[in-house]
């Protein structure tokens, strides 16, 4: 599919392709809308020799914020080893040239790993703004299970980074593939939402200031199944439990069984959010209530898989990757 991301940067509209291709929507004299390029050195990073190894080997993210302009991507850190990494630049309209800030000295080997199981497409690297010195920043196992519960390992966390000086804690852990994040400055929580396996994808609520890691679970406790485990080896040593709490975990806001292949994230009123999803083509509107339970969940068909959102001046923005293309949805009070 035609993947993308998209962000906001002086009322610019900005698309990221997952092939690296940056462009920002503009006006011609007939006041037409197209987009154009801006120049840009990604594929000093990642190029045409990794994006030939398998599609799932690209750019991963879009974030923008106080002049800065964030890109994830999965990074071959040595031959056939990949992790999840992140660059940044000033932001501009002609030219940006991107730094690389943070990497992890450890990577996930696509042919020599202990499960001898490797899937790029669960690398994470969705990027949010913490404050204007701090970031949130999700990567994934790579199916690589075990790594999600393994402190040593920056696999299956969210971590929080500092600009200053590059340094990072991890956030939370046992996750498998985070895809949306939001950091909710009023109600001073984060959500993600993150795919399952076979079942099992997620909507997380991240407490901040916390005097330990929080633990999702992953893969101990998943409301999801192995997608293929005839020999019963996979559930021995990642039992999937069903409960969460009941074995010392927290427990999803909300799962969804089967998978609706959730994505992004975004607030869109006072502790109301919608969330995306690829496999079931829907967007899924939803509340919080005073004790952060979810409430009053609607869902709205748009009929393609949508892989980013953008929540700007009451309307909706969507990347869709069946048509590679962008949808606009208006939002008028609590009407759709």
């Amino acid at each position: 599919p035609g993947s993308g991301y998209l962000d906001f940067y002086l009322n610019n509209l900005i698309v990221l392709s997952s092939r690296g291709i940056i462009a920002y929507e503009i006006k011609n004299e007939k006041n037409k809308k197209y987009f154009k390029q801006i120049k840009n050195n990604i594929e000093e990073f990642i190029d045409e020799e990794q994006f030939k190894k398998n599609k799932w080997f690209s750019l991963k993210d879009l974030f923008i914020s106080d002049n800065k302009i964030f890109v994830s991507y999965t990074e071959e850190i040595e031959e056939n080893c990949w992790n999840t990494s992140l660059l940044s630049a000033k932001i501009n309209l002609q030219n940006i040239f991107f730094k690389k800030i943070f990497s992890s000295d450890k990577c996930v080997h696509s042919k020599n790993n202990i499960d001898n199981e490797f899937n790029a497409h669960q690398s994470g690297g969705r990027i949010y703004s913490l404050d204007k010195n701090n970031i949130i920043f999700t990567i994934g196992d790579y199916r690589n299970r075990f790594l999600a519960q393994d402190d040593k390992s920056l696999n299956g966390k969210i971590i929080q980074i500092n600009l200053k000086n590059n340094k990072y804690k991890i956030f939370s852990k046992g996750h498998r593939n985070p895809q949306g994040l939001f950091y909710d400055k009023e109600n001073k929580f984060i959500l993600s939402t993150e795919h399952g396996p076979f079942g099992g994808d997620e909507i997380n609520l991240i407490k901040l200031n916390q005097n330990s890691i929080q633990n999702f679970g992953w893969p101990i406790a998943s409301y999801g199944l192995h997608y293929s485990d005839p020999k019963k080896i996979k559930i021995k040593k990642y039992p999937l439990l069903k409960s969460h709490q009941n074995h010392g975990f927290i427990e999803p806001l909300k799962y969804f069984v089967p998978s609706i292949g959730i994505s992004e994230i975004v607030k869109i009123g006072e502790k109301k959010y919608v969330t995306s999803s690829m496999k079931d083509k829907s967007l899924y509107f939803f509340e919080l209530s005073e004790m952060n339970k979810l409430i009053n969940m609607k869902r709205v068909q748009v009929f393609e898989r949508v892989r980013d959102l953008i929540f700007k001046n009451q309307k909706l923005y969507l990347f869709l990757e069946n048509t590679g293309s962008l949808g606009i949805i208006e939002l008028k009070g609590s009407n759709v």
